[in-house]
């Protein structure tokens, strides 16, 4: 295949260079006739175009650009290069891959982006697909940046709802979007506790998130954006304690942590027994030396815990403006933390709000933790039985169930906005027609290309003109003979533009020649969630009326081999019916 590499200037300080490599794949070298991904996003009726070519960054955990460079030779199929993506000759494309520097790239996973953005803009690329299957630590990114951000990470590049697998439709993404981002946290804080999620953790969570803000998260939305945005402003090498406070890290601490670690829910406990009332110091210090007879110890202690968290309380402290004694006194944020003022004003005290810290590894811990716990119902099924909460594994699925992603680069209208003052754009498409003459279907079509023509151009003109585009962009049209002109009566010394408008479309019709050799046997969906195309997903067909189903919709599972023999249930439910034999 013919090829060419490119060499990329990344930075200068320090020299970083990598190779772009471009690959031409004419359609006789090809392995797949029809390119499934146009399949899988909607471009399944387009004709074959004559060529593709494959745009490679490869990964220094692959093949290296040097080595790529020695060997001439780049594999084409896989997904392990940085950056792989596909264009057919017709404009259309498909983003195969992008690895970051997580996965020994150069570059980060936004940088490739970027860059292939330009590279599709720059090429007057047409429409682009991509299938967003992104995972860290085990959870679909798509979900968690959608419901952070009303959009998967690719929308940050305006790639949107390109088609749903499942049968899911973009009114229902939607849906989905807006229940799952609404659900108020008191509600996900009061019944987490419940199934096999841990009783306590959640309500340590939530609160410190709260804290961290500066104000109120009322909803899942509001806490996934803060957690994602918090995750970019803060080093991975940050090892800051999260929510306990640094008495061990204070020169004047000379106690082992275990003793500190008594003394404190020592204290916790005396407070809890003021039932959540203003209490003195000295009082605290009474009731605490029952148990800690250290009394620098417990000094030290009090000194430290003021104005901190300690798990899910939060330790208030101030003196009294009346008697100058200070005093301390205990808060369960997990219980005030949905309010508006997660610290409201005592009369007489001033409400001191704490400036925890967190490391990123506790932030990424605390991301994990949720997302098991409060959006797989698997995980938690008691979920499923709980009002509104109920909506969230559902709600998720569904985000989960849009792979398929696509951008309009509208390559084709940067051509039409090249106009000059004697030329004039058309849009010019071929639609091959099967069946008889009285009932006729479209069996394959191109989308519209837009030509320049003068503006006194014939339609013999512009027959010579599609003629010459078709040929060289689809192998099914390389002896397309431009002849008729759906609902156009024109002669060909007839004049374009007095027929169609500037800008109007054309549609040229060929009748099906009847060879089969760029045909792929359609298969026949007809899934119980509503599909009635290959969307990508693993499919099972029944063994009597060979009508392919999802295998998720007749109840086997991901990890499950798909049987031997599979009966759909319409033909089970016939060879029940049958008459029993004599």
């Amino acid at each position: 295949m013919a090829s060419w590499s490119f060499q990329l200037e990344v930075r200068r300080h320090p020299l970083l260079h990598l190779f772009l490599f471009v690959v031409e794949e004419p359609i006789e070298l090809s392995l797949e006739l029809r390119c499934k991904y146009c399949h899988y996003i909607g471009w399944g009726h387009h004709m074959i175009c004559n060529k593709k070519y494959h745009f490679v960054l490869p990964s220094k955990a692959g093949s290296s650009s040097s080595e790529c460079c020695k060997t001439n030779v780049i594999e084409l199929h896989g997904d392990s290069h940085s950056l792989h993506g596909v264009f057919h000759s017709n404009g259309f494309g498909h983003l195969l891959c992008i690895n970051g520097s997580e996965a020994g790239s150069d570059l980060a996973g936004y940088q490739i982006m970027e860059f292939w953005d330009r590279l599709c803009s720059g090429l007057g690329a047409r429409k682009v697909s991509l299938r967003d299957v992104a995972k860290k630590k085990g959870m679909e990114l798509r979900l968690l940046h959608t419901l952070a951000h009303g959009k998967p990470w690719f929308g940050r590049w305006d790639y949107t709802f390109g088609r749903g697998s499942y049968a899911v439709t973009h009114d229902t993404y939607q849906s989905a979007i807006k229940a799952i981002r609404n659900i108020p946290l008191s509600l996900v804080a009061h019944h987490i506790g419940y199934g096999s999620c841990p009783p306590n953790e959640l309500q340590i969570i939530l609160p410190r998130y709260q804290l961290l803000s500066g104000h109120s998260l009322l909803t899942l939305g509001d806490l996934f954006h803060f957690m994602l945005e918090l995750k970019f402003r803060i080093p991975k090498e940050s090892a800051v304690d999260s929510h306990y406070p640094g008495i061990m890290s204070d020169a004047s601490c000379r106690w082992s942590p275990r003793r500190v670690e008594m003394a404190i829910h020592v204290v916790i406990e005396a407070l809890k027994r003021a039932e959540y009332r203003w209490v003195s110091r000295q009082h605290v210090r009474d009731v605490a030396r029952a148990y800690i007879g250290d009394t620098g110890l417990l000094d030290f202690v009090l000194k430290s815990l003021g104005n901190h968290m300690v798990g899910k309380y939060f330790v208030r402290r101030c003196l009294n403006p009346v008697t100058k004694v200070l005093e301390y006194c205990l808060e369960d944020i997990s219980l005030s933390f949905h309010r508006n003022d997660a610290f409201p004003s005592t009369e007489g005290k001033a409400a001191v709000k704490p400036q925890p810290k967190i490391s990123w590894p506790q932030l990424m811990k605390d991301m994990v933790y949720m997302y098991r716990n409060v959006f797989t119902e698997r995980q938690n099924p008691m979920m499923s039985n709980r009002g509104m909460l109920a909506t969230i594994p559902v709600a998720a699925r569904i985000i989960l169930d849009l792979k398929h992603l696509v951008k309009d680069y509208g390559g084709d209208s940067l051509l039409a906005a090249k106009d000059e003052p004697n030329r004039r754009r058309i849009h010019c498409s071929v639609v091959e027609m099967s069946g008889d003459d009285d009932k006729q279907e479209a069996a394959t079509a191109t989308p519209h290309h837009c030509m320049l023509l003068k503006s006194t151009a014939t339609f013999d003109e512009l027959k010579i003109e599609a003629e010459r585009i078709f040929r060289e962009t689809y192998v099914e049209l390389k002896d397309f003979v431009a002849s008729s002109i759906r609902d156009v009566a024109c002669k060909g010394s007839d004049m374009v533009f007095k027929a169609v408008k500037p800008g109007g479309k054309v549609t040229f019709v060929v009748k099906q020649d009847g060879g089969g050799a760029f045909r792929a046997m359609a298969m026949a969906v007809d899934c119980i969630c509503g599909a009635k195309e290959d969307d990508g997903e693993r499919m099972v067909a029944c063994d009597i009326c060979q009508v392919w189903q999802h295998s998720r919709c007749v109840q086997i599972a991901d990890e499950d081999e798909v049987p031997n023999i599979f009966l759909c249930s319409g033909c089970e439910q016939e060879i029940v019916l049958f008459p029993a034999l004599p």
